[in-house]
């Protein structure tokens, strides 16, 4: 799950709070009452930007938010049908592997983490013996994932807060997951959708953010404004899924420098296809 680093980065807030609610009039003259709105695909929960002005509804908006919600349903469709079987990359048996391997994860692939992990969590099995292990002796066995010093402080301090705070625990919201040293929003995206079956939120790691501008989903560079596009376009109960099918489909088909557009299920539906 190769992405920067940002064991320092604050929660999500102020402009990237989180997408808006729905709550206007819509152009059939119904009532947008709370989060499904009428007018909108269904099981569609939020929108990227407000459909309306102090003058009315947008109807151009509206008309191009619904043209690429068809386009995200036939990606949605197709990436299903050709991986049923879309899991997270991480070798994990709990909520606390899966934390502490996501962040080591940064900047570094599955692979290499997954060569790393076992030799951890067979020198500290749980967060208590990870909390009191000597950093130095951390450092040794992660150092090979790369900013060993800052991801050996990172998962010893998670360790310590979840024993001191959370009762040795994984929390299972992200404000209380957004405490723990070295997790932002996409390492909680990724524990509560694979741990604990939750629908926070779209992980979007290099794969993803690849993928879509790729796909014309989305026309943002930061992972927060993608974020929102994605969770805008697809239904809630898939966000998890889908990033797993993303990062599958970035890691063999649509990789960084020579996509396989020839062999790419979406080729039909991509704007970008045989192009880059």
């Amino acid at each position: 799950m190769r992405d920067s680093y940002n064991g320092s980065t604050p929660p999500f807030q102020g402009g990237d709070a989180g997408p808006t609610p729905v709550s206007r009039s819509c152009s059939e003259g119904k009532t947008l009452d709370g989060f499904s709105p009428p007018c909108l695909p269904a099981g569609r929960r939020y929108l990227p930007f407000p459909l309306s002005s102090p003058r009315g509804l947008n109807p151009t908006r509206l008309e191009t938010f619904l043209k690429k919600d068809k386009h995200a349903e036939e990606i949605l469709r197709i990436l299903k049908k050709t991986y049923p079987n879309a899991e997270c990359a991480l070798i994990h048996r709990n909520a606390w592997e899966l934390l502490i391997a996501t962040i080591l994860s940064a900047q570094c692939t599955d692979v290499r983490v997954n060569m790393v992990t076992p030799v951890l969590f067979k020198t500290y099995p749980t967060p208590e013996t990870l909390a009191k292990a000597p950093i130095a002796k951390i450092e040794r066995i992660i150092r090979s994932t790369g900013f060993y010093h800052n991801k050996a402080k990172a998962i010893k301090g998670a360790s310590a807060l979840i024993v001191k705070k959370f009762h040795g625990k994984v929390p299972r919201t992200i404000e209380e997951l957004l405490q723990l040293p070295g997790v932002a929003r996409k390492t909680a995206n990724v524990v509560l959708g694979t741990a604990f079956g939750k629908n926070e939120g779209v992980v979007v790691d290099t794969h993803v953010k690849r993928l879509a501008a790729r796909l014309g989903l989305s026309k943002h560079t930061s992972p927060a404004k993608i974020e929102q596009d994605l969770m805008a376009l697809f239904p809630k109960n898939e966000w998890t899924n889908l990033s797993h099918m993303l990062i599958w489909h970035g890691r063999q088909i649509c990789t960084a420098r020579k996509p396989r557009c020839g062999d790419c299920p979406l080729n039909r539906v991509c704007p970008s296809a045989f192009k880059v």
